[in-house]
Parts: C-alpha cells; structure tokens; sequence
C-alpha cells in the first residue's frame, strides 16, 4: 500500500493511501480522485497501483502530465518513492509504502475506472462492512453452519463487491438497452437475448476493474446476463438435475436441497428488483400477476417445478421464491423401488388397488414425496380410460393419452373471476371421466371429491397434508366441514368409510430420505369411529454411523377385505406379501 500527499493551490494539503487497483485522476465527477480545476482535463491520468509499484499513464489529457519534471504519455511509467507528479497546478508526492499490517480482506475493494461504476467510497464502505465481520465469521462454531455449495465459484468475501458492480452495471444497462420495449415492438427472444448479451459485453468492456481473487469478469457477465434475460441464479439451480428444492430469502441468500440436505449456495441476485424481475418471468406467461395488492402467487415452470412468491409488505426479507423441482424425466416405479421408498410388494398392491378401482388418498407432510407418488400410482392408470387431471398450479406428468388436465385460477385485480378446486371438481362430473385425479384436497372441494367418489367415480387418486393415515382421516373431516355445510360428524365420517379405501402415509426422514412409511385399509365403521388395518409399514430399525436411517418395508399380517375382487379380476397377486415381519416391531 502506497501513501500520498497531495497539494493544491488555495486548499489544505491531503495525504491518502491507495490499495491495489487503478484510479482515474481528473476533473470529472466520475474521476476516483477529483480535481475541481480548470487546467485540468475531465480525465487527465491514470494510477496503476500494485503491492509492489505504482505507475502513472497520461488519459489523454490537454495540459499533460509530468513526472519529476518530465512529460510523459500513453505509455505507463513507474513512479519510484520520492517522486512528483504534477497534473497542472497540482502536486502528487509519493511517499513510503505504508508499514502498517495490511488487512487482506480489504484488497478486495476494487479500484475502477468506468462510466459506469464511478462510486468507489461505496466499494470502499463494503470492504470496510467485510472486514469488520471477517474475525466473526472466521471465529463462529462450523458445526451448526449450513454447508455451502460452490455454484458461481465466487468466494464469499468477494460476493458483496460483486453484488454493487452489478447493480450499478444493471443501471447501466437500463439507460443503454430497453428490453420491455423491444418485445413489445415484436422482436424475438433470440433478438433480445443477443441484443442484451452484447450490451452487457459492451458495459463490462469498458471497465478497467482491479476485480477480488477468484472472480473474473466472464463470471459477473454470465450473471449479469441471466438476470437481464433468464431467472438469474435460478438458471443454473433448475438445470442441475440433482437439485430438488431452490429457496431465495432475498437477493443475497438463496438455498437449494440436494440429497435430502440444506446447502447455502454461493451465488446471488444483484438487488431485490432483479428477485421480482425473476419472479414476473415465471408467473406473466401463466396470466398471473404479484405486486402488493396481490403479495402472493403459485405458479410452477415450463418444466412442470412448482413455484410459490411472495414479496414485501408480507415477506420481511424481500422478494422470497421457493422452487420445488420435478425430475424432467418423471420417477417411475422402479426408481422409487431403487431409492428404497418402498417395496416391490407394495408397488404391487398399489398396482392392484389401481387396477380394481380402489379409491386412494396420499398423505404426508410437506416435501414428504407426496405429488412425486401421486405421478407414480398414476401411471398403473389404464391408458384406455379417460383421466381428468385438477390442480392448483398443474405439475402431475401423466403419460396416459387421454388425459384432460384442470387448472385452478386466481381472483384477478379487481377481485373477480376465481375458479378453485372445487368448481373444477364439480365441473369434470360432467366431463365423463373413468377417473378423477385432483392434485390436492385442501379446502371444500373434499366434500365433492367424496361425493364423486361415492357415486360411481370410483377408482380416483388424491392428496392431503396430514402426519399418519388416522390423521388422513380427521383432516378431511375438517375439509368437509369447510364446505360450509353443517354436517353431523356420523354422516361425514360415513361417506368417508364408503369413499376412501386406501390411505398410503409418505414420511420424510431427518436424513432427507423419503419413505412410504405405512399403507392402510379403511375397513368399516364400528359405531362412531371408522376403523381401519395396516397392511404394510416401514420398520425402523437404527441410524447408521453417518446418520442415515435403517429399516425395511414388512407386512403387517392383514390380508385386505377385497381379495376376492383381486381374484375376480383375474390378477395373479401372491397373497404371502401380506405375512407379518414386523418381529417385536410392536
């Protein structure tokens, strides 16, 4: 680090130290050191500060630019220790390098000279902001952190400088380039990506940027360029296929689970506009909207991943999005088997229950694998019926021919125009479907999906937060009476008896695995209370040394009240699955 003193006519004496980087000297209000003089050219020169020199180059200037007395050019000249710079009536003294420790975390403030990023006291007051929480974060306990997970490859200590480029390069960008204006006009996605991508190129060209170890500008331009055109970090979280949860808690935290465990991620948004740039991308091409009138959507991506927003006044920590990813190629069977999610005797009797028309309910918690089983027990649908899909934001792949898919719609600005769940289910009994699959009963609409069930559409597939199947079954007393009908508790829970058959419980473990942990049958109603026998459950047995869960799937000795209907239908089901393995289980 260098010290100088500086002397101006009619002006105290000033003495700075520089870090490592490049300063633009000049009378400009862009300059880093600015010279309010008229001999001296809006930018005059440029110091090339180093650990280990500084050299001096004339911008260009109209009046030159001495060193020692001699002029020099274009060409940079290294100034030793002791030597003037003069720049018309002003004098540069460079003096000793300075001897105090230097602290590294402040190298990362960059010196820059550009139109564009002209504000270095706000590069300076980050650095300063990083060094004063270095010794904490170096000091805090890393056994309870969350792990972080290199995406962007730009270390922490760096990310606050580069989140200030690039929002001071997004203005620029803004002022250069009107993109909105553009897709109005007619113009292409492929016109708009190239027009954007080279601007941006331009913008960052024109920096001379003394840039923190690791990042490189090709790095802030691939984001700069995501966020301009794309859903910014989001880009490369939803292409990277292990992934199955993206959580943004504003522009400077975003969070994604892979494998079952939480990971920090190292990339960024630039402000909470680009956060609501990316949120608006997802939801307009549905005909959806989030502004605070409306501080909350669900949408999901061209890829079928659901998608929950919500923004400020509501969130208090900016724009937040939760993704939950779903695998371009949907889970079959098998993989599920391969997981250990569940058995093959269980994918067996599920397949069977499908196929006789056995009416199923999911339940689960949230992230418990619930819409991912509901894709699976599907696809034993017959190809040959007509399905009717019903959802709040659709993402079930059904890959049957005939399948009508439903999707629920939100009240638009004035209020006005809702179609929930329950009117779709309503509406597909006139639809003429072999099966009704709605992707999950939430509300009213289960008083309708049981009545359906109960008159002739059986064979349907449902889903419902609940924590066990004998939960399953409160819960959807209570989503019957939200219907708003005032009925007695003996009537519902005896439509519920006649309408459910199978309730199948998805858990998911602290070591982020998913399992299907029991499968029940409704059995019959034994004076107010429905009663009910598992069939298979998940036997814990221990955790392992590196905290994964240990257990099987077992039968539980019960053989279903329906088998004759499994042997009618000619289904070759070998009635030994069902023997007991639960041991001292109980």
């Amino acid at each position: 680090m260098f010290s100088v003193i500086i002397k101006q006519p009619d002006k105290a004496e000033t003495k700075a130290k520089l870090v490592p980087g490049i300063y633009r000297l000049g009378s400009s209000p862009a300059s880093h050191i600015q010279f309010s003089r008229p001999e001296i050219s809006a930018k005059h020169a440029l110091l090339t500060v180093t650990d280990n020199s500084i050299k001096i180059t004339d911008a260009g200037s109209s009046n030159g630019t001495f060193l020692d007395g001699k002029q020099i050019y274009s060409e940079p000249v290294e100034a030793m220790v002791g030597s003037t710079i003069k720049l018309g009536l002003v004098e540069i003294f460079i003096e000793e390098r300075a001897s105090a420790q230097i602290d590294p975390i402040k190298n990362f403030a960059p010196s820059l000279t550009s139109k564009v990023l002209a504000d270095p006291k706000r590069l300076e007051q980050i650095a300063n902001e990083i060094a004063k929480t270095a010794d904490k974060v170096k000091s805090a306990d890393g056994k309870d952190r969350i792990p972080v997970l290199k995406i962007s490859g730009i270390p922490d200590e760096a990310r606050p400088i580069v989140q200030e480029i690039k929002k001071q390069a997004h203005g620029e960008l803004l002022k250069r380039l009107n993109l909105k204006r553009m897709a109005i006009s007619g113009a292409s996605e492929e016109e708009l990506a190239d027009k954007a991508k080279g601007t941006i190129h331009d913008i960052l060209a024109d920096l001379t940027v003394s840039l923190p170890y690791g990042v490189t500008l090709d790095k802030i331009e691939t984001e700069l360029v995501h966020e301009a055109i794309g859903l910014g970090p989001l880009e490369d979280l939803i292409c990277m296929n292990d992934i199955t949860e993206v959580m943004v808690n504003g522009p400077n935290m975003v969070f994604v689970e892979r494998g079952g465990v939480l990971f920090k991620t190292d990339t960024a948004f630039a402000d909470d506009n680009q956060v609501m740039a990316a949120i608006e991308r997802i939801v307009s091409p549905l005909g959806r909207r989030i502004d605070e009138s409306s501080p909350m959507v669900d949408a999901r991506l061209k890829d079928g991943s659901r998608v929950n927003a919500i923004i400020p006044p509501l969130s208090l920590v900016g724009p937040t999005i939760t993704i939950r990813k779903f695998s371009k190629i949907p889970y079959t069977v098998q993989d599920l088997i391969g997981f250990g999610s569940m058995s093959s005797d269980m994918a067996k009797f599920l397949d069977m229950c499908v196929k006789i028309r056995k009416n199923i309910i999911i339940s689960g918690g949230t992230g418990s694998g619930k819409t991912t089983l509901l894709n699976v027990v599907s696809s034993f649908l017959p190809t040959r019926e007509r399905i009717v899909t019903i959802e709040d934001a659709a993402e079930l792949q059904l890959k049957q021919e005939h399948v009508v898919r439903l999707e629920a719609r939100p009240p638009n600005i004035e209020g006005k125009g809702e179609i929930a769940i329950r009117d779709l289910v309503r509406n597909s009994l006139r639809m003429r479907p072999d099966r009704i699959v709605v992707g999950e009963c939430r509300g009213g609409e289960a008083l309708d999906m049981l009545q359906a069930m109960n008159t002739g559409h059986d064979g349907s597939l449902t889903t419902i937060h609940s924590n066990s199947p004998r939960d399953a079954l409160a819960r959807l007393e209570t989503l019957v009476l939200m219907a708003g009908f005032d009925l007695p508790l003996r009537a519902i829970r005896e439509q519920i008896a006649s309408a459910i058959t199978i309730v199948v419980q998805v858990d998911r473990s602290k070591d982020g695995t998913r399992k299907v942990s029991n499968i029940s049958e409704i059995t019959k109603m034994e004076g107010e209370v429905i009663t009910m026998q598992e069939i298979f459950i998940f036997k814990h047995e221990g955790w392992s040394q590196d905290g994964k869960i240990i257990g099987k799937h077992v039968g539980c000795g019960n053989i279903p009240t329906f088998m004759e209907e499994i042997k009618r239908a000619k289904l070759d089901l070998d009635i030994s699955m069902f023997k007991d393995g639960r041991g001292d289980y109980r």
